[in-house]
């Protein structure tokens, strides 16, 4: 599972799914063309991506978890 947690304020983001299939995004970077890398969070089977989280001007850290991660 990824949480998206800010480094300034602590406010966190977890459980994002995808509205078409129910799945659970999954964090990953796109490269733009002019070789600036940029956190998105995506579907699993393809439906899209969006921009990761920002919080206080930037973005959100991510951490993956497992489920059995308490």
């Amino acid at each position: 599972m990824a949480n998206y947690v800010c480094e300034h304020c602590g406010m966190g983001v977890t459980d994002m799914k995808c509205a078409k299939c129910g799945k659970e995004l999954v964090h990953d970077h796109i490269t733009t063309d002019d070789g600036t890398q940029v956190a998105v969070a995506k579907c699993p089977d393809g439906c899209g991506k969006i921009k990761s989280p920002m919080c206080c001007g930037h973005d959100m850290n991510c951490e993956i978890t497992g489920e059995n991660d308490s």
